[in-house]
């Protein structure tokens, strides 16, 4: 696991184009005057259950870490305003407000509702190396984090629709 404030040290140094994605959304999430943000309360269950709540499609990325093809999921062309929350267990996860077209096809945004929403993972599956965002409190996998994404973060948070729920402001 890579926690977001295991990875604060030297958040307030503008990090190099070269720094790995985690350590970059580390630096751009900490705020020097930000409060720490509590721990939410962990959702935990089985397997069973998790199959009996979501969709074949859901429980595929968020309990196997699959991934949706590109421009197929509800969420990648949304213009609406309002909040993103975590499919499986309802934690709010990003805004609209910081939603952007990657032109990928999945939904992307610069930077999470809070630092405590999300947890950052090493992900060198598929012969890649890459930074796996999941939910903090349930542990759903989410997508992924690029550092090729708009200022003021240059992150890119390419989540999979089928993770987010979406609730208009």
């Amino acid at each position: 696991m890579v926690p977001l404030v295991a990875l604060a040290a030297g958040a307030g140094e503008k990090p190099s184009s070269a720094s790995k994605p985690a350590e970059k959304a580390a630096s751009a999430e900490k705020a020097p005057s930000a409060e720490k943000a509590p721990a939410p309360e962990k959702v935990t269950k089985t397997e069973e259950q998790w199959k009996k709540q979501l969709t074949p499609e859901q429980f595929y990325i968020l309990r196997e870490k699959g991934t949706e093809r590109a421009f197929s999921g509800k969420y990648w062309n949304n213009h609406e305003a309002g909040t993103y929350r975590c499919a499986a267990c309802g934690q709010p996860l990003f805004t609209s407000d910081t939603k952007f077209d990657s032109g990928t096809g999945w939904p992307s945004f610069w930077k999470p509702l809070s630092p405590a929403a999300v947890e950052l993972h090493e992900d060198n599956s598929h012969f890649m190396s890459r930074v796996e965002v999941v939910c903090s409190r349930c542990g759903g996998h989410l997508g992924h984090v690029f550092t090729d994404g708009p200022e003021p973060t240059g992150l890119r948070y390419c989540m999979n629709s089928a993770s987010l729920a979406f609730e208009k402001k």
